[in-house]
């Protein structure tokens, strides 16, 4: 006979971000009230979860922030910026009756590490979209041992796009941006996670989003990757905290045009090669940086927390 222990416990829901059917997008776990909860809690509700990222929700202590979000991988690093993580989040907040009546849109704010960021939420055709924008970007360090990083993804310098920089660009968390020729070599990529993790560290980069122009949809603008291995992430399939980089590098190097009303947008295709496709929306317009998509909750139960100090 089994014995049952009972904890109290936590509710949670699962949420696939940029998705729009039920097992597709960025799959993400999150605690939806996290106010009771320590860092060691959350930290060990992350592990046991085994997402790239764990999404907790709290009340901010900052005057007028509508909700703080904090976010775990499963090493129990916490990671910032406003990417599926938050998208998740406030997309559950506004199913669930949280932020209101239901249909209505409003904008909202939310507090991440140090930043409180607006939050746009709309309904369009029987769907919500969550539009998050991001911090004003920050270019950062160029590689220039391209053949090294290159051994460290798995592939041949000759697989790099050769006249344009491999860049830590930085719009709430700073990712290296790698382009590649095309989609057969970013599927192709197999990192050395020890060896990304030091080409990383070099330029101040947090993760590595490798990418092509090459889409599998015309409409496209970026086919991608994202491996994060100093995170504990192997891989994810949609990353808003990279797809809004790319889009601010792509417009600020010419390579994407804004309309007559300067606002450019950048549509990224990741997570087809982990069978999770996923389609992240990016408008840029100066310094702002708005990630938008939406998504679907797909499980919701409760976990056990034993105390953790």
């Amino acid at each position: 006979m089994t014995e049952t222990l009972t904890f109290p416990g936590v509710d949670f829901v699962y949420v696939d971000v940029f998705a729009s059917t039920p097992l597709t997008g960025a799959p993400l776990t999150l605690v939806t009230d996290a106010d009771g909860l320590t860092d060691a809690q959350m930290r060990a509700v992350a592990r046991e979860f085994n997402q790239s990222e764990t999404t907790f929700v709290q009340s901010s202590p900052v005057p007028g922030a509508t909700r703080r979000l904090r976010s775990f991988t499963p090493t129990g690093e916490e990671v910032y910026g406003a990417g599926h993580n938050a998208l998740g989040a406030w997309l559950w907040l506004a199913s669930s009756g949280r932020l209101g009546p239901a249909g209505q849109d409003a904008t909202f704010t939310q507090h991440i590490g140090e930043d409180v960021l607006p939050v746009h939420v709309r309904h369009e055709g029987g769907r919500t979209v969550v539009a998050m924008e991001q911090s004003p970007p920050s270019f950062g360090a160029v590689v220039t041992d391209r053949a090294g990083l290159a051994e460290a993804l798995g592939l041949k310098e000759d697989d790099l796009v050769p006249d344009r920089p491999a860049q830590v660009v930085d719009t709430g968390a700073g990712h290296l941006l790698v382009p590649v020729r095309d989609r057969a070599a970013v599927d192709r990529a197999a990192p050395d996670a020890a060896r990304l993790t030091v080409a990383l560290r070099k330029v101040g980069g947090e993760g590595c989003y490798l990418y092509t122009g090459d889409t599998i949809d015309a409409g496209a603008t970026a086919y991608a990757r994202f491996f994060n291995p100093a995170m504990g992430i192997a891989e994810d399939p949609a990353t808003g905290t990279a797809a809004g980089p790319l889009a601010a590098q792509l417009v600020a190097g010419g390579a994407v045009t804004p309309d007559a009303t300067g606002e450019a947008t950048v549509v990224v295709e990741q997570g087809h090669s982990m069978g999770r496709p996923s389609r992240i929306t990016v408008t840029v317009a100066g310094t702002r940086v708005q990630v938008s998509g939406s998504g679907l909750v797909v499980a919701r139960g409760t976990i056990a927390l034993p105390a953790v100090s």
